[in-house]
């Protein structure tokens, strides 16, 4: 099923979100939403899982984040609206699978936001993470609320502290002692798959880009440009973070380590500059629920838009711009979750969500043709198989979870489109 391009609403035309994003906005969101908290977190579990394999892990994950954000790129200048593969899947595929791509990152990339905040309260202030999670998000919501360019800017600067801080604790840890190694096991096909499903969690942030199609300037030539080079700098900054942890602490010692760039800075002699790292994950994790709130809300706007969700978020600021009844939702669903529970454990779930909303887009480029800009055939083939494979590699309580959550949400398409045909 195939229809013609979506609108593209120019700026100032009442209802629509505002064109203010340029190619360097637009990358500095994809690095803000990557180069996040993950960074500072995400090579323990990824080596527990590979052992000595961390590095082919990554490349796995890296190979797939190509093939998906390429798929996504080409897709994003052929339909320039809010909503990224939501609006991939129903026009090309039809109106289910854009639902069901919707419904899986709205569901987990919000339990990933509340994630994102518990972490900016679990550095910033240890024993009171719930508080200052909620603070997080009411001050993200109120930065969203005021405009994404406003956001961009804010982007910027925590993109640009989190970059000084990486690079000199990779200077640190390559230039300070070597510890002794700590024994690990050795690599196996299933470790490498299942560490790279989740090193791919960090690469996903490409897909805040896409998602906010509607809001920026020449769509057709400004996301195909954006994606490609926020994920070539992401990992590029990736490699030498892992390279630095493995340098320093071994794969065994970065297996065992919760705070592993800290712990890789103390173990190489660098003690004093623990406390520059802790300041630069919060400050990750901050810059992180920035981007995931821009993506959710105008995800959500979209869905809203078609109906699948409750009309009333149909709604863009006149003076803003902005889909502000969506972001207030997702705010304040966020701070009800940040501050009653500990998600962290849910980043499983929503790699596998995540994994499925790429599948998704990768077969919905398929059905683009040499006109509409399609690209190698080979790239989205490599990219929906890699999805799939990696999602259903990840731990099985992470699986069992996802696809219970992405059954739910398809019972409630049908569930609602056999109410639409009754009445």
């Amino acid at each position: 099923m195939t229809r013609s391009p979506s609108p593209d609403p120019a700026d100032g035309a009442p209802g629509t979100l505002a064109r203010r994003l340029g190619t360097g906005d637009a990358v500095v969101i994809g690095l803000g939403s990557m180069i996040g908290a993950g960074v500072f977190a995400a090579f323990g579990p990824a080596a527990a899982a590979a052992g000595s394999g961390l590095l082919p892990a990554l490349a796995l994950a890296a190979l797939v984040a190509y093939c998906n954000a390429t798929s996504s790129a080409r897709l994003a200048a052929r339909h320039p609206a809010s909503g990224g593969t939501y609006v991939y899947g129903r026009e090309r595929l039809g109106e289910f699978w854009g639902y069901l791509a919707g419904w899986g990152f709205v569901v987990g990339k919000t339990a990933s936001c509340a994630a994102m905040a518990l972490t900016v309260g679990a550095y910033a202030w240890p024993g009171h993470e719930h508080l200052v999670a909620v603070a997080a998000v009411a001050a993200i919501t109120a930065v969203d609320y005021a405009g994404v360019h406003k956001a961009a800017w804010v982007t910027r600067l925590i993109v640009a502290v989190v970059l000084v801080v990486l690079a000199v604790a990779v200077a640190a840890c390559l230039t300070g002692g070597r510890p002794a190694p700590v024994a690990s096991a050795g690599a196996t096909a299933g470790g490498v798959l299942q560490a790279a499903g989740l090193l791919f969690f960090a690469f996903a942030g490409y897909a805040r880009i896409a998602t906010l199609g509607e809001e920026v300037r020449d769509p057709a030539r400004t996301i195909p440009r954006a994606i490609p080079v926020a994920l070539g700098v992401t990992l590029v900054v990736y490699a030498a973070v892992a390279f630095a942890l493995l340098a320093t602490l071994g794969p065994g010692g970065l297996a065992r380590s919760a705070a592993p760039v800290a712990d890789a800075v103390r173990a190489a002699g660098a003690g004093g500059l623990v406390a520059l790292v802790t300041v630069g994950a919060a400050t990750a994790a901050l810059g992180s629920l920035l981007a995931l709130v821009l993506g959710v809300s105008r995800t959500v706007l979209a869905m809203a838009r078609d109906g699948h969700l409750p009309r009333p978020l149909d709604a863009v600021h006149p003076r803003f711009r902005v889909p502000h009844r969506a972001a207030l939702a997702v705010g304040a669903v966020v701070a009800v979750v940040a501050g009653t529970a500990d998600v962290r454990g849910a980043i499983g779930f929503s790699s596998f969500g995540v994994l499925v909303y790429y599948a998704i887009a990768n077969a919905s480029a398929l059905t683009l043709s040499a006109d509409e800009g399609r690209p190698p055939r080979a790239v989205p083939v490599i990219g929906l198989a890699g999805c799939l494979l990696l999602a259903f590699s990840l731990p099985l309580p992470s699986v069992l979870a996802g696809a219970g959550v992405l059954a739910a949400g398809a019972a409630a398409w049908a569930a609602r489109r056999a109410w639409r045909r009754s009445s």
